[in-house]
């Protein structure tokens, strides 16, 4: 399993770089995720490591000689973490690549992010106990889980081509869908603009090296296929969901917009926030596929989430908005290693860049919802914001922002980045 800490995560290391240096920054030197970048005018992308408020071009640094992300992505271990080793190397104090090193930097205000890689599939899973069983219970009171959550790893194939990624400002904006939808006391259903938007924090799970069609990945191999992690929102419309969803699941209430953060945190990064992987007493041990003493060792992440909602009267004003929620990967029920195993038990082949979705990542308390579904209780409580606006569900104009870092006692603090996406108005029909 992809947990060995190394010279790289010393948290007393400090860069040249003295932004990076900065205890507020996501990006010391401790981290060093990857994405793709570009400068003003420029065609083509670039792959990038963020260092304090900058971009490291790899390959002016010489230290990959493509601008294909997926070169990296698809080392490795021993490659892959020689570098990493070499990337923090000449990012150190005292580092005789400085000056090369200097010139490759870039300032991140001064870049556009793309996606982190092309993605080619992308399938989200639900492997929040607390996410299903709140939602579950208010469309089955008596069974909140169905009988096979506690078995297998729920999830279904989602829509690549509708992925967006965060940015500044607005981030990533998206027209409010339209679809069909239907009220209880209403004879048929009608077409127009969903009037129940909701958010979804999740964590995005990126496929580094690929697997040969028919070949499935055992657990004990399979964080050597995940690349990393990156924030991602699924963008769900709850009001086309309820009709549409039987018999086959979601369809056009998810395919319209999801939004992923520009950062990849690599698992080699995570090492250190590792902690053991743990079912309530009572419940079924996972099958023999989806165990491993390493998974139950270290298979859970501690990573902290929280959701913000910028109103467009808060941005106007100049407010950065409201916290609304703060939960912790670690809570999840099924681990990244259980996620990739299951995924491939059958023979599906997964390649370089596609994308999980961890699936709503609610904590257990009923303020740590991961969705507005969760903290309304359906629309029906609305929550009071500090400006005094109300929200059931999500307006025009409202900018929701996605935050996640790892921080342990004796360790640096790493961040994800933010994940931004803001609605915009339906088109008419």
């Amino acid at each position: 399993m992809n947990a060995r800490i190394d010279d790289t995560h010393d948290p007393s290391l400090r860069s040249w770089l003295e932004s990076a240096n900065d205890s507020g920054s996501d990006f010391p030197i401790q981290n060093l995720p990857f994405g793709r970048f570009r400068g003003a005018g420029d065609a083509d992308w670039r792959i990038g490591v963020a260092i304090g408020d900058e971009v490291l071009d790899l390959r002016r640094a010489r230290l990959v000689d493509s601008d294909d992300i997926g070169v990296p992505m698809r080392l490795a271990q021993h490659p892959r973490r020689a570098l990493r080793a070499a990337i923090s190397a000449g990012l150190r104090r005292g580092s005789e690549r400085e000056a090369q090193f200097r010139r490759a930097l870039v300032p991140q205000s001064a870049v556009e992010m793309g996606l982190p890689c092309e993605i080619g599939d992308y399938t989200d899973f639900y492997t929040s106990i607390h996410h299903a069983t709140t939602v579950g219970r208010q469309f089955r009171p008596e069974q909140p889980l169905l009988a096979n959550y506690k078995w297998v790893p729920i999830g279904y194939h989602g829509r690549a081509s509708s992925i967006g990624v965060s940015g500044p400002g607005t981030g990533h904006a998206f027209r409010r869908p339209v679809g069909q939808t239907k009220a209880p006391d209403a004879a048929a259903p009608a077409l127009g603009p969903s009037r129940r938007l909701d958010y979804e924090l999740e964590l995005g799970i990126f496929i580094g090296r690929p697997n040969a069609l028919g070949e499935p990945i055992a657990i004990a191999d399979a964080e050597e296929h995940v690349f990393g992690i990156a924030l991602f929102n699924d963008w769900s419309a709850r009001d086309v969901q309820g009709w549409e969803y039987q018999p086959l699941g979601p369809f056009l209430s998810k395919n319209f917009a999801s939004t992923v953060s520009p950062w990849v945190v690599t698992l080699d990064a995570l090492a250190p926030f590792r902690s053991a992987f743990t079912r309530p007493a009572g419940d079924p041990p996972p099958l023999a596929y989806l165990d491993s003493a390493a998974n139950r060792e270290r298979g859970a992440i501690d990573i902290t989430l929280e959701v913000w909602l910028q109103t467009e009267r808060m941005r106007d004003a100049g407010h950065g908005g409201d916290r609304l929620m703060r939960s912790n990967y670690g809570d999840a029920y099924w681990t990244v290693a259980q996620l990739v195993a299951h995924h491939t038990v059958g023979g599906c082949n997964l390649r370089s860049g596609d994308l999980f979705g961890s699936g709503t990542l609610s904590g257990p308390s009923a303020e740590q919802g991961g969705s507005l579904l969760e903290l309304t209780r359906g629309g029906r409580e609305p929550l009071t914001l500090s400006n005094g606006e109300t929200r059931g569900f999500l307006d025009d104009g409202d900018t929701v922002i996605l935050r996640g870092w790892c921080e342990r006692e004796g360790l640096r603090r790493i961040g994800l980045g933010e994940c931004r996406g803001t609605v915009m108005p339906a088109r008419a029909v």
